[in-house]
């Protein structure tokens, strides 16, 4: 008996598709910096929301460590950038995991200022440990985190490893807090170009959403030349293509999809990973209960709930008008700028923005995570295909239904 085909379409935060489409170009890129003896270049993955982050990094992983690299790192969350000390415990958390079965020899235990321990036999690279040459090492905490990875590396360069990953998602949440006089993301920068003058192969990877690089630049000027940035885009035509149609090239799948149906799904999805999982899901499902053609419009309004209304709902009704005159302008897909905003808030509403109100609820929107704006000084939508969903807002909002006894 065969068994039943299941949908292997996957609409999740950082799911891995049934099919990796696109991506050899970003992925050679990385093989290449895996290549490097003296680490001169970093990584920054970025990119919008559903444009695959977190499922190329996954990739990325088993890739380095057949390539003889250790590899460590987690979620960045916000609290984990609130301050110095917090930054570092993650570091050496993340760490230990890798390092708690090292062993300390004679020579470097010495040099860390343990002598003969007295309850045992030998010292391992546990999370105490870690914790202790941080605390008992003088300066400050950039100084002292050095110092734990000088460590780490006089005992990993005696293996047959290349070098040490770490490697960080949603990277964005790092951030300096001036005002309490803490800087963590100052501090992981510092240390890392530190560590890396002194040719111990310590990468580092940062992924997140567009605003990370500039944050990174704007906290540290050389941090330019330390990151090769890598910007995920949407997928072209034939990789969507791959993506829909490589899962269900098996024999027993139920599902085909005719040239329409696939026309449709990349028009509507944009190419976005994402949005190609959700709507291909939904196509799977609709088809193996017997419908015969796409459910477009039902399909955009079950992912403007899905994926749309929660981030919809954030904003303020006043920042609303403002993404709705924004996604009036012919760029509104790509890049805008503050001018551009206001010229057509004149031709759309009565009580038009002026320029400094632009420019201060932008910020508030960036904050929020809707918008984001890119180092030339211009903004974009942080959400792939919010325009068009805002559009589909204003087309429901003037939408008048037919009266009772009347013609639709």
């Amino acid at each position: 008996m065969v068994k039943e085909f299941e949908n292997p379409f996957r609409p999740g935060a950082g799911h891995k598709p049934p099919y990796l489409a696109g991506r050899a170009e970003e992925t050679e890129e990385f093989r290449r910096l895996l290549e490097q003896k003296v680490i001169l270049e970093n990584l920054v993955l970025t990119g919008l929301r559903g444009v695959g982050k977190t499922v190329l990094l996954d990739t990325l992983k088993p890739i380095a460590i057949r390539e003889k690299w250790r590899w460590v790192g987690t979620d960045l969350s916000e609290s984990s950038s609130i301050s110095e000390e917090r930054i570092v415990l993650r570091l050496l958390t993340d760490l230990s995991v890798l390092t708690a079965s090292f062993v300390v020899g004679e020579r470097e235990r010495s040099n860390i200022g343990f002598g003969a321990p007295p309850t045992r036999d030998e010292i391992k690279l546990d999370f105490r440990t870690l914790r202790s040459i941080y605390a008992s090492t003088p300066g400050l905490p950039s100084d002292k985190l050095k110092r734990v990875l000088e460590v780490v590396w006089s005992v990993l360069k005696q293996t047959t490893d290349r070098g040490l990953i770490f490697a960080y998602d949603e990277a964005q949440n790092l951030a300096d807090h001036a005002a309490k006089d803490n800087y963590p993301l100052s501090l992981l920068l510092d240390v890392f170009q530190s560590i890396q003058k002194k040719d111990m192969p310590f990468m580092l990877i940062l992924v997140g959403l567009p605003p990370l690089f500039p944050k990174l630049v704007e906290a540290r000027t050389f941090a330019e030349r330390m990151f090769r940035v890598v910007f995920l885009d949407s997928l072209t035509e034939p990789e969507s293509r791959d993506a829909m149609l490589k899962p269900i090239e098996n024999t027993h799948c139920p599902v085909r999809l005719d040239e329409q149906s696939i026309k449709l799904i990349v028009g509507a999805s944009g190419g976005y990973p994402y949005f190609i999982q959700f709507i291909c899901r939904e196509v799977y499902d609709a088809f193996v209960q017997g419908q015969t053609s796409v459910p477009v419009a039902e399909i955009k309004r079950k992912l403007d709930t899905d994926f749309f209304a929660g981030r919809w709902a954030r904003a303020t009704d006043r920042q609303r008008e403002l993404m709705m005159v924004i996604a009036q302008l012919d760029t509104s897909a790509a890049e805008f700028a503050v001018q551009e905003i206001a010229e057509k808030s004149k031709q759309m509403l009565d009580k038009p923005f002026s320029s400094s109100h632009i420019n201060q609820m932008l910020v508030a929107l960036s904050n929020s995570g809707l918008i984001y704006k890119n180092r030339h000084g211009r903004y974009s939508f942080a959400v792939p295909l919010l325009n068009q969903f805002i559009r589909r807002q204003i087309s429901d909002e003037f939408e008048t239904p037919p009266k009772h006894g009347g013609q639709p």
